[in-house]
């Protein structure tokens, strides 16, 4: 429940902190004390739009607190479930919800003292307070209200769940069938395209490197005479040659060299390593004469390889137009277009399969839609006959109610099966297959009429109440808020409302804000709004009033100021009546 509603710099509220109790809280007070302005600020914490306009004027910022008990919530899984999602972390079983507002027009979130999004508060806060504000009443004149209200009567939440869910994934495959259908020829042509695609890259037998594998040899075929001529020209200076007229080779010299070291180490022994040394040089070289001798024997040249490489090369380059600036490119696009042309061509797509699929799930939807209506049918009769006895006991008379469905056939709708055998389409949205209307006959002998056409304001006012009333059980948020449901209700009916609002609390915090006494004689706390004038500002304050205030507050909504003492009998009478003894007997004697 809602234990606390502190706020600062809120329109004309400069600073209050109400402390709710359990059961029915009032809030009273003149026209334009700031009743709405709180019901305003409890609902920008709750996540609604905010604006600049609701800092107090000279103020630079506004902060709204909302502190909530959520132990004994009948909620208190899905909410625990919903706050460990968003690790929120909770102490002593409390909840804090903060929203502060710049007088810039920006404002920021907080949940447990964690930054957060507005959105995250208006998805938490829905769990905890549902706010019927002045005008919700009107809602029940909208079809989607009236289901709305019908399937929380009739438990069929998690019935409707699954039939939108189902209709969704129906959709989604008729989507993909009428694409595969309209896009035949598209298809084909890109299947045909990414199989030529990979077939010509596949049949080219491309390979990593290739590329600068062939470019060197090209290079080493193209210049085989002067590769020749230098391989000969070393291996002469390294081993010798034909030539007697030239310079003795390297490895003559370094021999006579090797000679004249080995005579020094027989001599001065500490030599012998550089003997040893210049004979490994000595091998290396000799080593090193045979492979370019073996390099040399082994070039030739070979036109007709070299044109091969050459056509090899510009087809390789006339694949990287098309495909890739190189081999891994190539290759990869092979990978890409071959799981597209497993999309294509697979099941998944396949117009057969997406046929049998849209006729299993179209046959799953219908099946549902018509459990879904059975319930809401069976649901329509009992809530009828609870509506009509609330609407008795509220002083409507013997005003007649119904909730009247109704289906509209379509041939591209969803096929409905009947207990006769017959198969029917009708069309549908996430809702299901029907359409409701809340009917009225105000007054006995007239005709059922819809609501919308003939409920004035205070009727649709007591009927969204009597509904609550009804729906109170399977309604699972802890705190529920009234403002002004007296809306149209004159003073005979409002014990009535008051009664109807008390019995709530056995399931709900109930928070109130109302104009008849009749109806905060019930309450179990009293607070008082009033507007006053501090240093020249008009300042909203808000007051908790103990039994003996209370009984003045009473007085004076019946008879306004000053309070008499026929005024003062007349509101003990109302607490009396209201099984409120306990504040009487509080008062001074």
């Amino acid at each position: 429940m809602l234990v606390e509603l502190a706020i600062r710099n809120f329109a004309i509220i400069d600073t209050a902190e109400i402390q709710f109790g359990p059961g029915l809280n009032a809030l009273t007070g003149e026209t334009g004390a700031g009743k709405s302005i709180l019901i305003d600020a409890l609902g920008a914490v709750l996540g609604d739009r905010t604006n600049a306009d609701m800092v107090r004027s000279g103020a630079k910022v506004s902060t709204i607190d909302a502190t909530f008990d959520i132990t004994h919530t009948a909620n208190h899984e899905p909410l625990a479930r919903l706050l460990d999602e968003l690790q929120i972390h909770q102490e002593d079983e409390g909840l804090i919800l903060s929203r502060e507002i710049q007088s810039s027009g920006r404002s920021s979130a907080r949940l447990n003292g964690r930054p957060t999004t507005a959105s995250v508060l208006a998805q938490v806060g829905a769990m905890l307070v549902d706010v019927h504000g002045q005008s919700d009443h009107l809602s029940l004149l909208r079809p989607a209200s009236q289901l709305e209200l019908l399937d929380r009567f009739a438990q069929s939440g998690q019935l409707r769940e699954t039939f939108a869910s189902t209709l969704g994934e129906l959709r989604a495959v008729r989507a993909a069938l009428a694409h595969v259908l309209s896009g035949v020829r598209e298809r084909i042509q890109r299947v045909d395209l990414l199989r030529f695609q990979i077939d010509e890259i596949r049949q080219a037998d491309v390979r990593e490197n290739e590329e600068e594998e062939l470019i060197s040899e090209r290079a080493r075929l193209a210049n085989a005479d002067r590769l020749a001529r230098d391989a000969t020209a070393a291996y002469e200076t390294l081993a010798g040659g034909d030539d007697v007229v030239a310079a003795p080779p390297a490895t003559t010299t370094l021999r006579q060299a090797t000679r004249f070291l080995e005579e020094m180490a027989t001599l001065d022994p500490e030599t012998r390593s550089l003997h040893e040394r210049l004979n490994e040089i000595l091998f290396a070289i000799e080593d090193l004469s045979a492979d370019v001798r073996g390099y040399r024997d082994a070039l030739e040249g070979n036109p007709a390889r070299l044109e091969i490489i050459e056509e090899r090369l510009a087809s390789l380059r006339q694949l990287q137009r098309k495909y890739g600036a190189d081999a891994g490119e190539m290759l990869r696009h092979v990978e890409t277009a071959e799981a597209e042309l497993e999309r294509l061509t697979g099941s998944d797509t396949d117009a057969e399969t997406l046929a049998r699929r849209e006729e299993a799930l179209a046959r799953e939807a219908g099946e549902l839609a018509e459990d879904l209506s059975r319930k809401r049918a069976a649901a329509a009769e009992k809530l009828a006959s609870e509506v009509e006895r609330a609407m008795s006991e509220l002083k409507m008379g013997s005003a007649e109610f119904a909730a009247i469905l109704d289906r509209v056939e379509d041939t591209s709708g969803i096929p409905v099966p009947s207990d006769h055998g017959r198969t029917t389409r009708y069309a549908a949205d996430a809702t299901g297959i029907d359409r409701i209307t809340f009917m009225i006959a105000s007054n006995a002998g007239e005709p059922l009429k819809p609501l919308s056409r003939v409920a004035s304001g205070g009727e649709t006012a007591r009927l969204m109440l009597a509904l609550k009333s009804i729906l109170s059980d399977a309604d699972q948020t802890p705190t529920l808020v009234f403002d002004e449901i007296d809306v149209g209700v004159g003073g005979r009916f409002g014990q009535v409302v008051g009664e109807k609002l008390a019995k709530l609390v056995t399931s709900h915090q109930v928070i109130v804000i109302t104009h008849l006494p009749q109806i905060a004689a019930f309450a179990e706390s009293h607070f008082r709004i009033a507007k006053v004038e501090r240093q020249g500002r008009t300042v909203s304050t808000i007051e908790q009033l103990d039994a003996s205030s209370r009984h003045q507050e009473l007085a004076a909504m019946l008879d306004g100021t000053p309070v008499t003492e026929s005024s003062l009998q007349s509101a003990a009478e109302m607490l009396r009546r209201a099984g409120r003894n306990g504040v009487l007997q509080r008062l001074p004697r």
